[in-house]
């Protein structure tokens, strides 16, 4: 392995691959057992080669490289996958946050405003806007990350910002069923023709994915599933903004129809639970929606324990949820939503490449792509335990060092 590099003596690795654990690595601090889903290994070392993971296990076992960097008994996690982003806009809302934390109820309208920037912002602001985001959220963590357009609602403005979009990540979605746009507002029915319709071919060729804010204010449970079926039938596969302001049809929805997840999910009846449980739909939380709207947390203890698959997701946007820091959000959810610091780190790594149906990202296993980050703890525990602290002690992303972690 001349061209290698080994990261050794790591404290604790999250390996995400309840195989390579080992006894040794079982007793790390923090660390679940080795039949966790974590596999942790102590004072463990990882060989990358190109942009790949080509080995890992304990130090004492590690083949000679030519480069090594000594992690100094520090812990060692993949990168985040992020499922859940909305990074290309124009425009802030700080006055419409300001109201809210004065005691405004939060609805979807509020997205009109960025709409209306994003539509009178240049190409170059956009690209630049994007880029400071999924930048900002990489220096932290985020090797992997999903963008949504969503804030054009025109055919030319949709197409434009997939194609900003695109040029940063290879997880693109459409979403051109954020809300009826402004000129569409006394007929809905007309802009969900124009979705499915002129829209849809424009913006098909840049997305892999097609999502609806199902929800009252933005699109119906009828008008979700045209928009769904619509998009499928192009080759997109569906994702839902589902039950994050009220109950709805949404989740019911998503899992009827093979979504890869079900964003927010925080109004949940007993059956949409069992739905999520039982399906192949990743259950996406988004706790800074939550926080940033002083609204009901989702009940992530509720769907792990029957089951369901929880992904985590900062949903940086301009308007519910400004943050791309996933930390933040892993604290969050263990302080407010019943979740353990082990399930939350899994929900923010394997979690989240599951809601993008990802094999290759979000564990650190021989083949996996080279993501991860070294974090300045001995734990990945800490990551809760310390809440607002940059731990990003560096960060690898295809096995390239990222330069000037926070």
């Amino acid at each position: 392995m001349a061209t290698a590099t080994a990261i050794t003596h790591i404290a604790s690795l999250v390996t995400n691959d309840p195989s390579l654990a080992s006894a040794v690595g079982a007793s790390a601090e923090g660390a679940t057992p080795a039949t966790g889903p974590l596999g942790p290994i102590r004072d463990a070392t990882v060989v990358i080669e190109g942009d790949r993971i080509a080995w890992v296990g304990e130090t004492s076992k590690a083949p000679a490289t030519d480069n090594r960097i000594d992690a100094a008994g520090r812990a060692v996690i993949p990168g985040f996958v992020d499922s859940h982003s909305h990074v290309v806009f124009a425009g802030d809302r700080t006055e419409e946050f300001n109201a809210r934390m004065s005691g405004r109820e939060y609805t979807a309208g509020g997205i009109r405003t960025t709409v209306a920037a994003t539509r009178a912002a240049s190409n170059n602001v956009l690209h630049a806007n994007a880029g400071r985001y999924v930048h900002e959220a990489l220096r932290q963590g985020t090797t992997t990350l999903e963008i949504k357009s969503g804030y054009g609602l025109t055919v030319e403005d949709e197409a434009r910002t997939l194609g900003i979009a695109a040029a940063h990540t290879d997880e693109v979605t459409y979403l051109g069923a954020h809300i009826v746009a402004p000129e569409f507002a006394g007929d809905p029915a007309a802009y969900v023709d124009l979705v499915t319709g002129p829209m849809l071919d424009a913006c098909a060729p840049y997305a892999r994915w097609i999502d609806v804010f199902c929800e009252k204010g933005a699109f119906d449970g009828d008008q979700a599933r045209a928009v769904l079926t619509a998009g499928a039938a192009r080759g997109l596969t569906p994702r839902v903004h589902a039950n994050q302001l009220s109950y709805g049809p949404g989740v019911q929805l998503a899992v009827e129809l093979g979504a890869a997840s079900a964003d927010h999910c925080t109004h949940l009846t007993d059956a949409d639970v069992d739905a999520l449980a039982n399906g192949d739909t990743v259950a996406t939380l988004l706790p800074g929606a939550e926080f940033s709207t002083r609204a009901q947390y989702p009940d992530a203890r509720r769907l792990l324990d029957a089951g369901a698959t929880v992904a985590l997701s900062p949903d940086c946007n301009p308007g519910s949820s400004f943050t791309s820091s996933m930390a933040f959000c892993i604290a969050v959810a263990v302080r407010e939503m019943g979740m353990t610091p082990d399930e939350a780190v899994w929900s923010a790594t394997a979690g989240g490449a599951a809601a993008l149906r990802r094999t290759d990202v979000g564990r650190i296993t021989p083949g996996a792509r080279a993501d991860l980050v070294l974090l300045d703890a001995p734990s990945h525990v800490h990551l809760a335990y310390r809440p607002g602290v940059p731990l990003a002690a560096a960060v690898w992303r295809r096995g390239e060092l990222v330069p000037d972690p926070v």
